[in-house]
């Protein structure tokens, strides 16, 4: 059986170990036992299950840092499992597919994963995806957000919003506190979903290429399709509103002011 991982062996230009923990969910023993290893070898701690329905119970337990799941699962499939940690839970979900066709795709995103990857898959590529997840559940801005606006799109008056502060409209970003709120009721935004808002709220009524936001919020240089940014669109819409932003035919997605 290829799985297209490495053997276990010494990682790679690894450093000191990671100490996050991931839950690996996966009906193949085989496979499992392989990924659990490679994982292992780059220093992440690894706790595993064979079905769906485990897997929930070991994570409501253990409440690990990042989700790992095959789409096809047993007992809870991983859709199923994905929407369920949903309910209470924002931690990185990464989706395994051994079609990668458009419908599990799609409905992983929707279910709330963070992204996907296709089986079988070399180990180094699944770290770089793992770690890319990890850095943007810890994300905090480099630099401080350039303006606020008020209610109709002007900019404050000193003191009326503090310089990490953002409104638009009934939105309102706080980007110190990484706290996000519509209409005074706060936002709970997945990790991908936030460091997507924080994209586009520096650089309001500015046009943002699916690239771009590939390349920026996803934090590597993803060759593959684009679905994974409609979809975190069509989420990230559904809970600031609808109108906040705006579909530019052909070339992307940009803020309304």
């Amino acid at each position: 059986m290829t799985t297209g991982f490495l053997p276990p062996g010494p990682a790679p230009g690894t450093g000191s170990p990671t100490e996050a923990h991931l839950l690996l969910v996966e009906d193949d023993e085989v496979i499992r036992n392989t990924v659990r290893m490679a994982l292992e070898r780059y220093g992440f701690t690894v706790s595993t299950a064979g079905d769906g329905l485990t897997g929930l119970e070991i994570f409501r337990e253990k409440q690990p840092d990042l989700l790992l799941l095959d789409v096809m699962l047993p007992e809870l499939d991983g859709i199923g499992l994905c929407r369920r940690v949903r309910e209470f839970s924002l931690a990185p979900i990464l989706m395994m597919s051994a079609r990668g066709d458009a419908l599990d795709v799609v409905s992983g995103l929707e279910a709330g994963a963070d992204d996907y990857v296709i089986k079988p898959c070399e180990s180094a590529v699944l770290v770089a995806r793992i770690r890319s997840l990890l850095r943007r559940a810890s994300f905090t801005p480099a630099a401080r957000a350039p303006h606020a606006e008020t209610r109709n799109g002007a900019a404050e008056p000193d003191g009326a919003a503090g310089p990490d502060t953002l409104v638009f409209g009934d939105l309102t970003i706080d980007t110190l506190g990484m706290e996000v709120r519509r209409a005074g009721e706060p936002l709970a935004l997945t990790p991908t979903e936030l460091r997507m808002l924080l994209e586009f709220a520096g650089s309001p009524g500015v046009v943002l290429e699916r690239r771009t936001l590939l390349s920026r919020v996803w934090d590597h240089a993803w060759q593959g399709d684009t679905r994974v940014v409609d979809l975190h669109v069509q989420r990230l819409r559904a809970k600031i509103g609808a109108e906040r932003i705006e579909t530019v035919r052909g070339f992307g997605y940009k803020l309304r002011r």
